[in-house]
């Protein structure tokens, strides 16, 4: 098991993920997942979700197109703080190029940005389970006894397996990162860990089994710090938040702790409602 909170200082870059394309395009996916150095990683038998029943899928995730943005400032905060940094959009926001990270013995970055869709579905053997239990019309993760598999992130091509229940082509991901599969992601050298969901939230839920799954995916693989959010949480006030964070961490020097409050005061101050901003946690 990797060994928690044991950071390499040494680490300073960041990885970044948004303006993700959900929709597969299998020109566009193939391509990227042949140049990004990926690293062969084996199924995990009936934790993988793909080839599930596709009677048990529905709907298809939408475009978040303000996550381009607030990467892409980011970005710009990150290299200007001296910080080497990977943007993945669109197509090269692969579920394979995630797996990569930290993979091959190589040092997993010091920031790690994921700006998407998150899902969860309560304990089907609860009474708050019960009261959504799947029908023929439903995904397939309200049925999982794991409750690793029903939470997770949406990386590229991701609404064509959450639709049919196989990936675009056979040997391929499906771009379903359940929490499961960051469990067994090496994250030992990230020190921050940001679930940025914007219009969606990664915990939007009734108690806290959403959020407990995505936390202790990301603890267990070893990294520090979680900010992820518990409710829905509009793209403006989101962008402001982050923006403003990062510039406290590593413009003003404070630590991520005191940046992160630091932050939530500065939108208190300016008088967002703090439906807007306080449903952000840090987790360490």
């Amino acid at each position: 098991m990797v060994v928690l909170n044991q950071v390499n200082s040494s680490t300073n870059d960041a990885i970044l993920f948004g303006g993700i394309q959900y929709d597969a395009d299998s020109t566009a996916m193939a391509k990227s997942i042949a140049s990004s150095d990926s690293v062969s990683i084996a199924s995990r038998g009936e934790l993988n979700f793909s080839y599930t029943d596709s009677t048990l899928r529905v709907g298809a995730w939408g475009s978040l197109p303000f996550t381009d943005r607030e990467v892409g400032n980011l970005e710009r905060i990150l290299k200007t703080a001296g910080m080497p940094t990977q943007t993945r959009r669109g197509y090269t926001a692969t579920e394979e190029s995630f797996k990569t990270i930290g993979a091959g013995g190589k040092s997993s970055p010091r920031i790690l940005h994921i700006a998407t869709h998150g899902f969860f579905f309560p304990d089907p053997k609860t009474s708050e389970g019960f009261k959504t239990l799947p029908t023929l019309n439903e995904p397939v993760f309200k049925i999982s006894e794991h409750p690793m598999i029903r939470s997770g992130l949406l990386l590229a091509g991701a609404n064509h397996a959450w639709k049919t229940g196989k990936p675009l082509k056979p040997g391929m991901e499906d771009g379903i990162l359940t929490a499961y599969e960051i469990s067994q992601m090496n994250l030992s050298n990230t020190e921050l860990v940001v679930l940025s969901a914007c219009e969606t939230g990664l915990g939007d839920i009734q108690g806290n089994e959403g959020v407990y799954g995505l936390q202790r995916a990301f603890k267990i693989a070893g990294a520090k710090y979680l900010i992820m959010s518990l409710w829905q949480v509009p793209d403006k006030q989101t962008s402001l938040l982050m923006t403003t964070f990062y510039k406290k961490w590593l413009e003003d020097k404070l630590t991520i702790p005191e940046a992160f409050r630091a932050a939530q005061k500065d939108l208190r101050d300016a008088g967002l409602d703090p439906y807007q901003w306080a449903g952000f946690v840090l987790v360490e």
